[in-house]
């Protein structure tokens, strides 16, 4: 959580970026469970904020243990079951090596974050501006 600016600067790993998702069931499911926010996006989502771990040339892998970005495991990327209210998470696995308009976003910081490790990769055309953190906090 914080206050974040935007920036024109190129989507790159390490980069924050704020997105659009894909209108689909995963994202409905994310909806309708309050793992998103409501919004002006496609589908009536919020926009999503999570940082560049992955892009074009990358491998990546996603499993059950989590995400592997050219063999190197990121931390708090395990895939959590179920979540505080006991319903199901999707499981979504990949291993793949990205192509030009594929985009690994996640948060490494909160291990209970709704991102990559239960929807996949984001296309470029979602993404919609770069952001830099001004001042955050965690709750």
């Amino acid at each position: 959580m914080g206050f974040y600016r935007i920036v024109d600067e190129p989507i790159v790993s390490g980069a924050y970026v704020a997105f659009c998702p894909p209108q689909n069931a995963v994202f409905d499911m994310a909806k309708d469970r309050s793992y998103i926010n409501r919004g002006d996006c496609p589908g009536g989502y919020g926009l999503l904020l999570k940082r560049v771990f992955a892009q074009s040339g990358d491998s990546v892998s996603i499993d059950q243990a989590g995400i592997f970005v050219n063999g190197e495991h990121l931390p708090n990327s395990a895939q959590l079951k179920t979540d505080a209210e006991g319903h199901a998470l999707p499981q979504y696995r990949l291993k793949a090596v990205l192509e030009d308009s594929e985009y690994l976003l996640l948060s490494d910081l909160n291990p209970q974050s709704f991102d990559a490790r239960y929807f996949g990769l984001i296309a470029r055309d979602q993404i919609q501006q770069v952001v830099r953190p001004v001042f955050t906090w965690s709750h």
